[in-house]
C-alpha cells in the first residue's frame, strides 16, 4: 500500500530488500513498534531493509512513500506522542499504580467508569476488569484510556499434576464416527481421572476449520478460534438425535459412520475428515428437524444472547461460505464487508442457514462444557488443557468479520535462523497492535473469555507472539519481513485477569528461539513454560543432557509434542529413516543416524546413571523399548516440573508423528490414528485396557516414592 505522489514531486522507486533504511525511516519505524533489526543469534545483528520497514508501516496505515511522507508521518507521530496524556489502553497490576498515571501532569483530574458499573475519581483499589479512564489536564487537554486492571500474577495451582497429551481427531472409540470427537474427550478424561489418577488431559486446538475440497486439516490453521468446530460433536449425545423421526435415515447414517470407523481402525485408511463431516452434517441436518423443549430453547437463547454479534458474524459467514465458498476475499465485493447493506441482506435471506450455524456452535460449546464438568467431577485439578491457536486463516471466519483488527497484505511467520535459512510463512494475517490497543483489546478478551468457559488450562501457541511477531509480506519471502511489537504488558494483563477469573492455569509453549527477558515476564506472571526432554541441555556449557535438578519448576514437561517423533521413535531412530525416505534430511543418512544415535545414547547414559533403567514394573514384563520409555518418565518425574505430561501415544509405541514439519502432500500430517508399534490403529478401550500402558501409569502415579 503505498501513497499517493504530488504532481510535483518525481516518482521514486520503491526501495529494494536490501536498502538501508534512512535515519528517518527507522526512527518512524521504532516509534510504531516496527524493528529495524533481530538477532538470529547471540552473536550475529541484522538490519531490516528499507523495504520490510515500508511494507510494515503501511499494513499500519503510514504512508512512507517518499522521503517527504516519511518526514511527515514522523513529525506526526512524534507530535502525538509527545502531547498523548494517556495511551489507548493503560495497565494497572493490583495493588500498584499504572505507569501512565503518574506521568500524568499535577492536577489532572481523573473519571473512571468500572466494569462493574461504578463511577470513581480515585483509581485507588479498583476491582479486576477493563475500566473506562477519562483525564482531563489543567491546561484543558482531555484523554480517555481504557484501564486493564488485573491481578499481579496468576495463582499458583496446588501441588503437581500429570496429565495425558493427545491430538483429539486420532483418538477413535467403538463409536466415534470415523475420528475421535468430543464424547471420546468424555471417556478419556472420565478415564483418566478416575481410575489413574491423571491430573489433566490436553487435546489440539479444537476451533472452527475452514471447510474445503479437501478441508485443511491442521487445527492451527482456523477460519475461527472463537467458536469451536461442530466436526468434533457426538451427534448420539445431542439429546435430539434419540427423537429424529426418519429413522430409516438415522439407521442408514449410523451404518455409514460404521464404516468410517472400521475404514480407520480395521483396514489402516487415514482419517477422512471430510467424510466424517457430510455424515454428520446429514445427522444435524435432521437433528434441527426436532423442536427444542422448553428448557434447551431458554439455553439456546441464553447462548445467542451471551454470544451476540461475535456469533452472528461467525454463522453468517458460515451461511455465506455455503453459497460462495470458503474464502471471503473472492466473495462479491459488497459480502467482503460485514457491515455492509449487502451483508445485512444476505444474511436475512439465509436466515435459516445462520441459525443453523449458531445451532451447531452451541452444541459443541455444550458438549465441551460437559467434558470439562466430567474431568473435574472424575477428580482432576486441571481437567481438558485446550490449545489457542497462534493465528486463523486468511480466508476464514475470523479474519472476514474482524478486518479493521487484521493487518492487511502481511502474514506471521519467522525469520531465518540457524534451522530454516529461507525463514517460515504461516500464511496467518497477524493482529494490528494499534486496533487492538484502540479497542482495549476486545476481540483478545472475548476469545480468551470463551475459551476459558471449558478450559481448565489453556496452552498457548507460541506465546512468544504477546511480544512480538515477524511480519512477512504477502508475495515476499520471509527474508523480507521484520518484527512488529506488541504491547506483552497489556496482552499478559488480559489473559492474567481472564484466566483468573476463570480459575484457569495458562501454559505457555516457549520452545525455539526465545528473547531475552521473555520467559522471566512470563514467569513473573505465574504463565508455566514448556520443556521437552530433548531439547534441555546444558546450551552455555558443554551442551550435554541437563539434569533433573536444573530444569525449572514453573513449567509443563513432556518428552514429545505433536510436531516431533514419538518417544519410540526417537529411541529406535525410526525418525532419522522416516526423513531420509521423504528427501528431508539436509546431510547424508548415515551422519544423521549417527548424531541421533549419540544423542540418544547421552540421555540413556544419563537415564542409567541415575538408576531409571529397570526392566519390569506393575508385573508386566517389559521390552527394552518400554523400559527406556518408563525411565524416560521417571526422568520427567525427578525434575521440578509442576505438570508432566505423557503423550498417549507413548504408550502403545507409536512410531509416526502426527506432524511432520516441512511436508505438505508427502507425509499424512493431522490424519493419523493412534497406533501401536506395528502400526494398527489402537482405539480408546484398548488402551485403556494396555497392560503397557497400565506400566507406564503406574511409574506416572508415583515410581520411588514420587506421588502426585
Amino acid at each position: 500500500m503505498t501513497g499517493q505522489r504530488s504532481a510535483e514531486a518525481p516518482a521514486e522507486d520503491p526501495p529494494g530488500p536490501e536498502d538501508p533504511p534512512s535515519d528517518a525511516l527507522s526512527l518512524l519505524a521504532e516509534l510504531h513498534g516496527v524493528a529495524t533489526s533481530y538477532q538470529p543469534s547471540a552473536d550475529r545483528t541484522v538490519t531490516a531493509s528499507a523495504a520490510a520497514l515500508t511494507r510494515a508501516l503501511a499494513a499500519l496505515g503510514i504512508d512512507t512513500s517518499t522521503p517527504d511522507t516519511v518526514a511527515a508521518a514522523l513529525a506526526a507521530r512524534e507530535r502525538e506522542l509527545g502531547e498523548r496524556l494517556l495511551p489507548p489502553t493503560a495497565v494497572c497490576w493490583s495493588g500498584t499504580e499504572p505507569e501512565a498515571l503518574a506521568a500524568l501532569p499535577v492536577g489532572t483530574r481523573l473519571h473512571i467508569e468500572t466494569e462493574q458499573g461504578e463511577t470513581r475519581d480515585d483509581p485507588g483499589q479498583l476491582p479486576p476488569g477493563v475500566h473506562r479512564l477519562t483525564a482531563t489536564a489543567p491546561d484543558g487537554r482531555t484523554a480517555t484510556s481504557h484501564l486493564v486492571v488485573a491481578p499481579p500474577r496468576l495463582p499458583t495451582s496446588a501441588g503437581r499434576s500429570y496429565g495425558l497429551l493427545v491430538q483429539l481427531y486420532s483418538l477413535l472409540s467403538r463409536r466415534s464416527w470415523g475420528m475421535g470427537d468430543l464424547g471420546d474427550l468424555t471417556e478419556l478424561a472420565a478415564w483418566a481421572g478416575r481410575a489413574l489418577g491423571a491430573g489433566f488431559v490436553q487435546v489440539n486446538p479444537l476451533h472452527a476449520a475452514v471447510p474445503g475440497a479437501p478441508t485443511d486439516p491442521s487445527p492451527y490453521r482456523p477460519s475461527s478460534r472463537r467458536f469451536p468446530d461442530p466436526v468434533h460433536l457426538r451427534i448420539e449425545d445431542v439429546p435430539e438425535f434419540a427423537y429424529v423421526e426418519d429413522r430409516e435415515r438415522v439407521r442408514a447414517l449410523l451404518e455409514r459412520a460404521g464404516r468410517l470407523r472400521e475404514a480407520v481402525l480395521e483396514k489402516g485408511e487415514l482419517i477422512d475428515r471430510d467424510a466424517v463431516w457430510e455424515a454428520k452434517r446429514e445427522a444435524l441436518e435432521l437433528v434441527r428437524e426436532v423442536p427444542l423443549g422448553p428448557g434447551r430453547r431458554a439455553s439456546y437463547a441464553d447462548f445467542l444472547a451471551r454470544e451476540g454479534r461475535a456469533l452472528e458474524d461467525h454463522a453468517t459467514w458460515c451461511a455465506l461460505a455455503e453459497v460462495h465458498g470458503s474464502d471471503w476475499s473472492r466473495w462479491p465485493a459488497g459480502l467482503r464487508d460485514p457491515r455492509s447493506p449487502e451483508t445485512a441482506r444476505a444474511r436475512r435471506e439465509l436466515m435459516d442457514r445462520v441459525d443453523f450455524h449458531c445451532r451447531l456452535a452451541w452444541l459443541a460449546d455444550g458438549q465441551l462444557t460437559a467434558a470439562q464438568r466430567v474431568a473435574r467431577e472424575a477428580g482432576m485439578p486441571v481437567g481438558i488443557v485446550h490449545d489457542l491457536a497462534v493465528g486463523v486463516h486468511p480466508g476464514g471466519a475470523d479474519a472476514w468479520a474482524q478486518q479493521e483488527y487484521f493487518a492487511a497484505g502481511m502474514s506471521v511467520g519467522a525469520p531465518p535462523d540457524a534451522f530454516n535459512a529461507r525463514g517460515q510463512d504461516w500464511g496467518l494475517p497477524p493482529w494490528r497492535p494499534d486496533r487492538l490497543a484502540e479497542s482495549g483489546y476486545e476481540p483478545y478478551r472475548r476469545l480468551l473469555r470463551a475459551l476459558f468457559r471449558y478450559a481448565g488450562a489453556l496452552r498457548i501457541d507460541h506465546v512468544m507472539g504477546l511480544f512480538r511477531l515477524w511480519w512477512v509480506p504477502q508475495g515476499h519471502p520471509p527474508t523480507e519481513g521484520t518484527y512488529v511489537r506488541y504491547d506483552a504488558e497489556a496482552m499478559l494483563a488480559i489473559l492474567v485477569l481472564e484466566a483468573s477469573r476463570a480459575g484457569a492455569v495458562v501454559i505457555g509453549e516457549d520452545l525455539g528461539t526465545v528473547e531475552p527477558g521473555v520467559r522471566e515476564t512470563l514467569r513473573s506472571r505465574g504463565v508455566l513454560g514448556t520443556s521437552v526432554l530433548w531439547f534441555e541441555r546444558d546450551w552455555d556449557g558443554d551442551g550435554r543432557p541437563l539434569p533433573p535438578d536444573s530444569w525449572r519448576s514453573d513449567c509443563l514437561a513432556t518428552a514429545t509434542t505433536h510436531d516431533l517423533p514419538p518417544t519410540a521413535a526417537r529411541l529406535t531412530g525410526d525418525h532419522v529413516e522416516l526423513r531420509d525416505g521423504l528427501g528431508l534430511l539436509p546431510r547424508p543418512l548415515e551422519q544423521e543416524r549417527a548424531e541421533a544415535a549419540a544423542d540418544t545414547g547421552e540421555w540413556l547414559e544419563l537415564l542409567s546413571r541415575l538408576g531409571l533403567l529397570r526392566g519390569t514394573h506393575g508385573g508386566h514384563c517389559t521390552s527394552e523399548e518400554e523400559a527406556e520409555i518408563q525411565a524416560v518418565h521417571r526422568f520427567l518425574l525427578s525434575t521440578p516440573a509442576r505438570m508432566v505430561g505423557v503423550w498417549l501415544p507413548d504408550g502403545v509405541g507409536d512410531r509416526r508423528p502426527q506432524n511432520l514439519p516441512g511436508t505438505w502432500d508427502q507425509y499424512p500430517n493431522w490424519r493419523l490414528p493412534i497406533a501401536d508399534a506395528d502400526g494398527r490403529a489402537v482405539t480408546l478401550e484398548e488402551l485403556a485396557a494396555s497392560p503397557r500402558v497400565r506400566a507406564l501409569v503406574e511409574v506416572l502415579r508415583g515410581d520411588a516414592g514420587r506421588r502426585f
